[in-house]
């Protein structure tokens, strides 16, 4: 049985979808101002080219890939990290928020083939938002855009009732999910945009024994703290965040670093491309 207790343990499988239909649609703040600004819509080729930099990156890193099967109507399955989260007990099937996205729930009951430890049905509820720190400890954003609080305390009082400490986190939801501001790279270790996020989360994390790598605001618009950790101190970078994966780097852990700026330009990086199944 697929299951996951910590962000950072050892991948062992994970789901991507190709970006077969895949295209930049301004339903978010940062693709709003690629798009303002000029930014040329990427090419079917580009993106398969990107993408499969990053399976083999996963595949590097020791995980199986499972491919979900893209549809024409719904451009953004390739961001598998918001559609389900993976837990202890099974998958939560999660309730997109954007109208362009909530046909995507039907692909995953089709992969899951209709097991699931809990469906989402309260508010909206979105994976990039969710964080399953260690086993005992999880973290769940809310900005009322994508992930709203009614949806995320109904996760909260289903991780709680396991016996587990849940924390609830606001933020602004000009930055889209929690993903864009905050991610563990290792069991002690996390980026996250110091300059944005507020002082008594950071506050908890250091609490929990977790230090933290500081992004910059501008840094976090490129996608910079959306990294994903392979476990055994390695981690999926996006190569154009150079700076931080210098301090990773410099933080003794291995940085795996496919170009992914034709989707970090569109909202979302290694972690939001990626829906860990089974860690060890």
């Amino acid at each position: 049985m697929w299951n996951v207790a910590s962000e950072t343990a050892p991948l062992r499988e994970v789901l991507v979808c190709p970006p077969t239909h895949y295209r930049w649609i301004p339903t978010n703040s940062i693709v709003r101002r690629v798009l303002e600004e000029g930014g040329q819509p990427p090419t079917a080729a580009q993106l398969a080219a990107q993408h499969g930099e990053l399976v083999d990156a996963l595949q590097q890193g020791g995980a199986r890939v499972h491919m979900l099967a893209p549809e024409p109507h719904l451009p953004y399955m390739a961001y598998t990290r918001d559609q389900s989260v993976m837990t202890p007990w099974g998958a939560v099937l999660c309730q997109l928020e954007r109208p362009q996205r909530r046909g995507e729930y039907a692909a995953l009951h089709r992969f899951y083939d209709g097991n699931f430890w809990r469906l989402s049905s309260a508010g909206t509820l979105e994976g990039g938002d969710i964080h399953i720190i260690r086993p005992g400890l999880a973290l769940i954003g809310h900005s009322g855009g994508r992930t709203d609080e009614a949806g995320a305390n109904q996760l909260a009082c289903w991780l709680r009732a396991e016996g587990w400490e849940v924390r609830l986190e606001r933020f602004d939801e000009h930055f889209l999910h929690l993903d864009v501001l905050f991610c563990m790279a290792a069991p002690s270790l996390a980026v996250a945009c110091t300059e944005v996020l507020d002082p008594g989360f950071i506050d908890w994390l250091t609490g929990h024994g977790i230090r933290v790598l500081p992004v910059t605001y501008a840094e976090a618009m490129r996608l910079g703290c959306n990294i994903l950790a392979l476990g055994d101190e390695r981690v999926i970078s996006a190569r154009e965040s150079t700076r931080l994966n210098a301090a990773l780097r410099a933080e003794g852990l291995t940085v795996l670093d496919p170009a992914l700026s034709l989707f970090t330009l569109g909202g979302g990086g290694p972690h939001c491309l990626t829906c860990p199944l089974l860690r060890e």
